[in-house]
């Protein structure tokens, strides 16, 4: 008799800890929400004990902050935030490209394919449930060249900064008008296609630095025209 597959199994506190994340992210626990811990743990059905250590993790990722009165609140991010995540982000995720494309299977192509083709159907939908699914769908892109680049320290490394990348985009989603991230991910497609792995790392690259800088931008516009609706308001 063939041996059954082995399900996987998270810990409850990881279970909590992504949750918690992909509340954050979507923006459900909004910018500068304070976190109850007592709350959370209501609301989730668990003891405390695993929120406050999900609650840790996530401030260690700069998702949540506590203040000197130890009160937890979500973290607002803005302009700076971005210009130094998305440089990170955008160089180790190149640096995976590198490993990657000599490894890429005729399978991997195929399902960097189909992530690209579901991503450009979801960014042409305005719902926040698609919004979302296109988040996932790029993941799921860039994933193929992670698994096959096979360096567990990169997967650390990101597995820190990629959920404040991904709620600075979620957060601006709507704002990117500009994004080229279908055109950008067909090029990496045909870079890896030919094995140049120095192409499609350059190309992974500018993917993360170009939506970089729409976000920058969005948030910048987002704060002056706050301080314009605030000068005005002082003049009227």
């Amino acid at each position: 008799m063939e041996p059954l597959q082995k399900l996987e199994t998270i810990s409850l506190t990881e279970r909590v800890y992504l949750t918690l994340r992909d509340a954050l992210v979507s923006g459900q626990l909004a910018p500068g929400e304070r976190l109850r811990d007592q709350d959370l743990a209501e609301r989730l059905g668990v003891s405390r004990t695993p929120v406050r250590e999900a609650l840790l993790r996530l401030e260690g990722e700069g998702l949540v902050e506590t203040s000197p009165r130890a009160s937890t609140h979500v973290t607002t991010l803005g302009a700076r935030a971005a210009r130094e995540a998305f440089p990170v982000a955008a160089a180790l995720h190149a640096l995976a490209t590198r490993y990657a494309v000599p490894r890429l299977t005729a399978d991997d192509i195929t399902a960097m394919r189909d992530a690209n083709e579901q991503l450009a159907t979801l960014i042409a939908a305005v719902d926040s449930t698609a919004v979302l699914q296109a988040i996932a769908a790029d993941d799921r892109f860039h994933q193929v060249l992670l698994a096959a680049a096979g360096n567990q320290e990169i997967i650390i490394a990101l597995d820190r900064i990629m959920p404040k990348v991904r709620r600075l985009e979620y957060a601006q989603f709507g704002s990117l008008a500009g994004r080229k991230s279908v055109q950008q991910h067909a090029a990496i497609i045909a870079a890896c296609e030919r094995g140049a792995a120095t192409e499609a790392a350059s190309l992974v690259e500018e993917n993360w630095l170009s939506l970089g800088h729409l976000v920058v931008a969005s948030l910048e516009a987002e704060a002056s025209q706050a301080a314009a609706n605030g000068d005005q308001r002082q003049l009227g």
